[in-house]
């Protein structure tokens, strides 16, 4: 049974930054979340996006045998899918008491997405990923600045659970952190390969399955980001399709060269995985 939650009225006038996957002392993506958002049209949720420079989420009734429908934009355009902003704004419903279930069902534009919430954690779903050989890295190492000798034994690979991003294998943490991509051409390759962003990483802990990534995003507003959950699962899902581990576990640490320090759990759930970090409430802000 369907079970529609209704945004509270008291809200709709507000936005409620919330701040996801802190691994630390000023680390984490911050997202603002509007949870009543029945009176916003597309352009004003991407105004708000802009005004405050971060990816955004945006709170309607459900839809489609949905409990909720969610709309996501960054500050150029409307996304189909936020990792981070989802379980934000499923924390943030969560600790206004406005989750009649702790289990719920939200319809995004790149499809169905379960969610709960444990112990004060939010965790969401992710289908079945994919991940395809990128044959001509050519441009891809040209913007980041990489010759070949930079990658590791593993193919840069066009990968998904929910948006493609391009994962780019590096031979070390120090040379990941060492990046310094030519911003102007991203879009560009991006566009070239089929990508939204580019996510180079580097394996830390082959045993514990940790990995630490940067993601530079294809045309969000912003050349880099902090902690990007969608692109975590697609580096996960790979690592589980080609063998690099083993663990049902994978974590990836994102944003430390950034200065903001930021850890993704995900975890293996047979065709699909669970997504999922801390959350803690910065402020509330005018629309």
């Amino acid at each position: 049974m369907t079970h529609q939650h209704i945004p509270d009225r008291r809200y709709s006038d507000r936005a409620f930054l919330v701040n996801v996957f802190s691994n630390g002392p000023g680390g984490g993506n911050p997202a603002p979340v509007v949870v009543d958002a029945r009176g916003l049209a597309g352009e004003a949720m991407r105004r708000i996006a802009a005004t405050h420079g971060h990816e955004s989420a945006f709170v309607l009734p459900g839809r489609d045998s949905s409990d909720y429908h969610f709309r996501f934009f960054v500050p150029n355009h409307e996304m189909e899918m936020c990792g981070h902003a989802t379980l934000g704004a499923i924390w943030l419903l969560d600790q206004l008491g406005r989750l009649a279930l702790k289990d719920v069902s939200i319809m995004t534009l790149s499809g169905p997405v379960e969610a709960r919430v444990d112990g004060g954690q939010a965790r969401i779903t992710q289908p079945k990923g994919w991940c395809n050989t990128v044959e001509d890295i050519g441009a891809v190492l040209e913007v980041l600045g990489l010759q070949p000798s930079d990658l590791f034994d593993y193919p840069v690979q066009n990968a998904a659970t929910s948006r493609v991003k391009t994962l780019v294998p590096l031979r070390s943490v120090e040379l990941l952190h060492g990046l310094r991509p030519d911003f102007s051409r991203v879009t560009g390759v991006c566009d070239q390969i089929g990508s939204t962003g580019l996510y180079p990483f580097a394996l830390v802990d082959a045993k514990a399955a940790i990995f630490s990534a940067r993601q530079f995003p294809r045309s969000s507003g912003y050349p880099e980001d902090a902690a990007t959950g969608i692109a975590a699962t697609a580096l996960a899902w790979s690592a589980w399709e080609l063998g690099l581990t083993s663990q049902h576990r994978v974590v990836v640490r994102q944003g430390e060269a950034m200065g903001r320090p930021s850890r993704i759990t995900i975890e293996r759930d047979g065709d699909r995985c669970w997504l999922s970090g801390d959350a803690e409430l910065i402020r509330e802000m005018p629309l």
